[in-house]
């Protein structure tokens, strides 16, 4: 069905005099259905009504939903400025979002809209603005809540004045400026090419976005020449533990405080199971399917990945979700080895669960294992276990670091990459593309290979 038509019929004006104030109105009718819009005084209603009739008479078309012409319809959305489409973006995107991609959403937002101001005279102050579009201008549930800072509304109101408008963007020198400005930080520094290009694909659909709300014609984006920041995906093998380094970091953990040990089998899931850290963070009793000793099962139904509170429908932290590259309640098994499983029996031994069967949680939270606790306790492990000098490289330096450790062992230990594939939740062609990196020192065994087949013998 078309959204235009050029079926309109437009009548006289009417007035209605009430108790308190006249009122006019503008009759029309397009494409059989009946429009009225009110006015204060005669001479903006027949203004209106000259508008319309001027648009009928030089046969131009009319939008159905709004019953305006084509005309007025794209001037009205190409006076919507940047701040006010973006927010409505932001809500659009909301519900069917996690949480940690509205936090993702807002941060795009942020500094494209930073980008976007048309001057900075009465500017408040720098870090007040960042701050105010972060945490609240992109987030609905905050935007107009009652306990929003006084300083936070007033940052806002400026904003809402102080951007260029939509259809600005379809200028390449404007929507130039504009992505030029995420590649750079706020200290001047190059910005991580995956992060520029996380943002620079929200960005492009939030220009779809716009087009379908006919605020530009087209989106302005695939026609510019502007060369988006090489990527790359694999991981640094640097970071890659071997068996040796991925013990050493667990025996640190035993002697730091009440949390170290804690965590202990935390960190042993994702190193001997490839877990990634927001499913170890949802494993329950329920999910375990282990002997006394050797091999066991891991089933994995749910994913917790941190988000923080304001992001989270729940207004907790951690955002539950179905596993990622999965359906809502399709779970994966993953195996344990009869090291994990040691650990697994020791933690529940020593530490219990929580009420619901949850295996990790924080000494002073039983609802959740805080993300502040695992970083924390993490650099401290690899402080105590590592020198000086390996401690400033990039080995292990994340506890995402173990699940790359995990799968890369699996791979050099011979297992079919379907199989790993599998274990890990990813697709042969990611897994191959990514985690298929040597263990740390592995280059040595390839030497000796080499050395022999150059004929020379192991001295």
């Amino acid at each position: 069905m078309s959204e235009t038509t050029y079926d309109v019929r437009i009548w006289k004006t009417e007035v209605y005099k009430g108790k308190r104030a006249t009122t006019h109105y503008v009759r029309w009718v397009v494409a059989g259905r009946s429009l009225r819009e009110p006015f204060t005084s005669a001479p903006l209603a027949d203004g209106f009504r000259s508008d319309l009739v001027a648009a009928a008479r030089k046969g131009e078309a009319f939008h159905i939903e709004s019953g305006l012409p084509v005309s007025m319809v794209r001037q009205q959305n190409a006076s919507m400025t940047w701040y006010a489409f973006a927010c409505s973006f932001a809500d659009m995107k909301w519900k069917r979002a996690a949480a940690t991609t509205r936090r993702t959403h807002a941060e795009a937002l942020s500094a494209i809209t930073l980008a976007m101001f048309t001057s900075e005279r009465g500017m408040p102050d720098a870090k007040l603005v960042r701050h105010a579009l972060n945490r609240w201008a992109f987030n609905p549930t905050k935007r107009n809540a009652d306990n929003c800072p006084p300083e936070v509304k007033a940052a806002l109101r400026w904003i809402e004045t102080h951007t260029r408008q939509v259809s600005a963007l379809a200028k390449p020198v404007v929507l130039r400026a504009v992505l030029d400005s995420l590649t750079v930080c706020l200290d001047g520094t190059t910005r991580a090419s995956s992060v520029v290009s996380r943002w620079r694909k929200i960005f492009n659909t939030s220009l779809e976005y716009a087009v379908e709300g006919k605020h530009l014609q087209i989106n302005p984006m695939p026609a510019l020449k502007w060369t988006v920041p090489k990527t790359t995906h694999l991981v640094d093998r640097r970071a890659v533990a071997n068996p040796i380094q991925a013990r050493t970091l667990l025996n640190a953990l035993e002697d730091m405080g009440r949390s170290g040990p804690r965590l202990v089998g935390y960190f042993a899931c994702l190193y001997f199971a490839g877990l990634r850290p927001e499913e170890a963070t949802s494993l329950a009793k329920r999910n375990l399917s282990l002997p006394d000793k050797g091999w066991g099962e891991l089933h994995l139904e749910v994913a917790e990945p941190h988000a923080g509170r304001e992001w989270t429908d729940s207004g907790k932290n951690r955002d539950r979700r179905q596993l990622k590259q999965r359906a809502v309640g399709e779970g994966r098994t993953v195996p344990s080895c009869p090291e994990l499983t040691a650990h697994l029996h020791r933690h529940m031994k020593e530490f219990g669960t929580s009420p619901d069967g949850r295996l990790f949680r924080g000494e002073r939270n039983a609802e959740e294992l805080p993300k502040g606790t695992v970083n924390r306790y993490w650099r401290l492990a690899r402080a105590g276990a590592f020198t000086p000098e390996v401690y400033a490289t990039p080995l292990a330096a994340t506890p995402y670091d173990l699940r790359h450790a995990a799968v890369s062992t699996w791979l050099n230990g011979g297992v079919p990459s379907t199989t790993v594939a599998e274990w890990a939740g990813h697709s042969v062609e990611i897994l191959l593309k990514i985690y298929a990196k040597c263990l740390d020192g592995g280059e040595q065994q390839m030497f000796r290979q080499i050395q022999r087949a150059l004929g020379h013998d192991e001295g």
